[in-house]
């Protein structure tokens, strides 16, 4: 039936989630000189008290090889992240990696450029994980085997890299599938109806924000510092480590500030504005956007695509600010409870988020792109805050901080719920859209598979001859 072939094609797609932190630590070797037709079998204890096969080189795909240990810790990483393997064969493993491989391979071959910047921000990224987990980048180190910091690092670039590459690459090639809401229609009615998908209970939620008022000399102080940190720059200092030392951005501060990024990156307008006003080696003067003031520097300009790196400075806020925040929010929770204005009518004449004051104050969902959300879905701050109220409650004025330390007061609401219900086209019909276009994009890169293994050398050796693949990497 259509949807268990759905579900079947995707297989593939949950197992990758499930060994997405194993493939960051995928060995990668780039093969150049001929393979033998052997693979290692000297075995060695490992913490289970099961057996490893050292090094041995089981696959090849175009520059790339696989190791049968790759496998071994694959199942090693899934464990050690307290996930199951008993479902997964080293057939399935394989497969997998050889899907990364190829996609690695003809990155290149499509002249798909990682850069050095890039990697090294996913870099911090990885390793500010992997310490918080451990405690200590040297014992990272030690598990991995390494001598230093310096040489896990440098092999931790090349595994790093190839993420990138076949990310991008699986990017690439679905990035122009789009799905017509006829070919949703179709989709939908050829699912049998004792086969329909349920969908859990979901709510629709709505807000209020009020932003502390920041006074005109505590903007000024800011401008003035980065006015400053700009002159500094602009004689001779590092526009990277001063992003390292004062910007206020998580995402980019730990890389020097950098990001990369064409018209269609989701960032807010002000900051595309001025970072494609620029010329390369420009630095902006001070702008302010919702997340503060920023000043960017334009690194490289490749066609439509700009390499830039920006500082963000948030003005501070006063305790007399949040009071007078607090005391705004208290008086429009009052006015909707004495039904002087319902809380659609006061989202949208005193909430001072501009992203859902049209709306009533609805939040739409960032996974979905629709207004609902799945209870077992939800953030947990988003559910915390919302699952206690009954009927149309709202909630007492909340104090947020968010990601990026901005303080703000909101009240929140329940508009709407909805209990578990089997799939309804017009009820549901974002979420069917979602799995007709996940259809359509898994036959896309199945077909870019087809294509592809033909193209490529490819060789596998050794007991994996026999394996049962999804792919046709054994060519028959």
């Amino acid at each position: 039936m259509l949807l268990k072939k759905l579900q079947l094609k995707t297989i593939d797609y949950k197992f990758a989630l499930t060994i997405c932190f194993f493939l960051f630590f995928t060995p990668i070797i780039s093969a150049q000189e001929v393979i033998p037709d052997v693979v290692a079998q000297k075995p060695i204890e490992v913490p289970s008290g099961g057996k490893l096969k050292i090094d041995g080189i089981i696959a090849t795909v175009g520059d790339y090889i696989v190791l049968d240990s790759d496998i071994d810790k694959g199942f090693l990483e899934i464990t050690a992240q307290g996930g199951s393997v008993k479902d997964i064969t080293r057939c399935q493993m394989l497969g997998k990696l050889l899907e990364d491989k190829l996609y690695a391979h003809q990155a290149i071959q499509d002249s798909i450029i990682v850069s050095d910047a890039e990697v090294r921000g996913m870099m911090e990224d990885r390793l500010n994980y992997m310490t918080q987990q451990v405690g200590d980048i040297n014992k990272v180190v030690e598990y991995y085997k390494k001598s230093s910091v310096e040489e896990f690092k440098t092999y931790f670039a090349d595994i790093l890299k190839e993420q990138k590459l076949a990310s991008e690459m699986r990017d690439k090639i679905v990035k122009d599938v789009e799905i017509t809401p006829e070919e949703v229609r179709n989709f939908f009615k050829k699912i049998p109806k004792d086969e329909l998908p349920t969908f859990g209970a979901e709510m629709e939620v709505a807000q209020i924000v009020v932003e502390p008022k920041i006074s005109k000399e505590d903007k000024q102080k800011v401008i003035d510092r980065l006015n400053a940190i700009r002159q500094d720059v602009l004689e001779g200092s590092s526009f990277a480590t001063k992003a390292v030392l004062y910007s206020q951005d998580p995402g980019s501060a730990p890389n020097g500030g950098y990001y990369k990024m064409t018209r269609k990156t989701p960032f807010v307008k002000e900051f595309k504005d001025v970072a494609f006003s620029l010329q390369a080696g420009e630095i902006s003067q001070p702008f302010e956007t919702t997340f503060g003031y920023h000043i960017i520097m334009v690194e490289k300009i490749k066609g439509q695509e700009v390499e830039l790196r920006h500082i963000l400075i948030a003005p501070t806020v006063s305790e007399a600010a949040l009071k007078e925040a607090k005391e705004r929010i208290t008086n429009i929770r009052n006015k909707i409870i004495n039904k002087e204005l319902t809380f659609a009518e006061a989202a949208r004449t005193e909430s001072d988020e501009k992203e859902t004051r049209a709306n009533g104050g609805t939040l739409v969902n960032p996974t979905t792109q629709d207004t609902r959300f799945e209870l077992t879905k939800m953030d947990p701050t988003l559910y915390s805050q919302v699952s206690n109220l009954k009927g149309d409650e709202i909630s007492q004025p909340l104090l947020n901080t968010d990601d990026k330390g901005k303080k703000t007061y909101k009240l929140i609401t329940v508009t709407n719920r909805i209990e578990d219900h089997t799939a309804d086209y017009a009820k549901d019909y974002t979420k069917i859209k979602e799995l007709a276009l996940k259809e359509k994009q898994i036959n896309a890169i199945a077909k870019w598979f087809d294509a592809k293994i033909k193209d490529t050398y490819i060789k596998i050796i050794g007991e994996y001859k026999d394996c049962s693949f999804a792919n046709n990497w054994l060519k028959k």
